[in-house]
């Protein structure tokens, strides 16, 4: 059996070791500027927190998985969504008001908004599209029954990850790298030859190669690898169950009995990381507690003291 060289980014860990972290922002810098149009490059990133509250205590918050702004101060949301979710574009919708909301001032203002960028990047694709399905990008802006842009500074781009199929000779652009990049990784034993003398890919296959991890860092991973797999069992499962079918209640038994199974009956520290990291994944927490056995009251209050 093959050993792994290199992290799953599609774990929250790995992305976030990938592009999370305060030494990663040239990464994260330059996968965002691959996605950019090249009149709106960014030049400086600083990290925000990626919890949002709500305006009273009792309100909803929004919990991202990375949250920036750059010079200008301009906002972008990056998220991994690795199943498919109910309502997950009015999630992304949802998320979009927190940083638009915060803009405002006491006062005397004008209203005027700095851009708001969200960009999701899918392990799954929409069903709802006919002529473009095969695509990868997927950019939404709001716009008028004319089809033109209306309000250019509220953008949504969803990356469809499984239409991406391009081997390494037919990569172009350095979008297509990071994408290939990301869907591959695991797979990799080695640098690719295309990824040679890019000092941003020397950074990044560094930071992702699990011999360089420490103890700590290793066994975070190792936990989050876990929710993973429980989560692509929970899916094999509930397209055995029918939701290959489309039918809405397959997934949700497919989920909970994937989780049953994947979740170990441990120690009660375990099952409260494990269900943080289904929190974070967007996992409802009704699922959630039936697949680790705790309440809802503690499902739902499980991040709000994380930084």
């Amino acid at each position: 059996m093959m050993t792994t060289k290199y992290i799953n980014p599609y774990t929250d860990f790995g992305f976030k070791k990938i592009f999370g972290e305060e030494a990663s922002k040239p990464l994260l810098m330059d996968f965002l500027n691959s996605i950019l149009p090249e009149y709106h490059q960014i030049k400086e990133l600083h990290f925000k927190n990626t919890e949002q509250l709500g305006v009273a205590d009792d309100d909803r918050k929004a919990v991202y998985d990375i949250y920036c702004e750059n010079e200008l101060g301009e906002k972008f949301i990056v998220e991994l969504q690795k199943v498919k979710q109910r309502y997950f574009k009015e999630r992304t919708l949802f998320y979009t008001t927190y940083p638009i909301r915060e803009q405002g001032e006491k006062g005397d203002w004008d209203y005027n908004l700095k851009a708001v960028y969200c960009i999701a990047i899918l392990n799954f694709t929409f069903d709802d599209r006919a002529d473009d399905a095969d695509e990868v990008v997927h950019t939404v802006q709001l716009k008028n029954q004319n089809n033109r842009v209306f309000y250019d500074k509220l953008t949504f781009v969803y990356l469809e990850m499984p239409n991406f199929c391009k081997t390494e000779h037919e990569l172009s652009t350095q979008l297509d790298k990071w994408l290939f990049f990301i869907k591959n990784l695991e797979e990799l034993q080695s640098i690719p030859q295309i990824f040679n003398n890019d000092v941003v890919f020397d950074q990044a296959f560094n930071k992702a190669e699990l011999a360089k991890f420490n103890r700590r860092d290793r066994d975070q991973y190792e936990q989050s690898l876990k929710v993973y797999r429980d989560l692509k069992s929970a899916l094999l499962t509930s397209r055995e169950d029918g939701y290959a079918d489309g039918h809405e209640q397959g997934l949700q038994q497919g989920l909970e009995q994937g989780l049953k199974q994947g979740i170990e009956q441990g120690e009660y520290q375990a099952k409260l990381a494990t269900a943080k990291n289904l929190k974070r994944l967007g996992i409802a927490d009704e699922m959630i507690a039936e697949g680790t056995g705790l309440s809802m009251d503690e499902i739902t209050h499980l991040l709000e003291n994380e930084p």
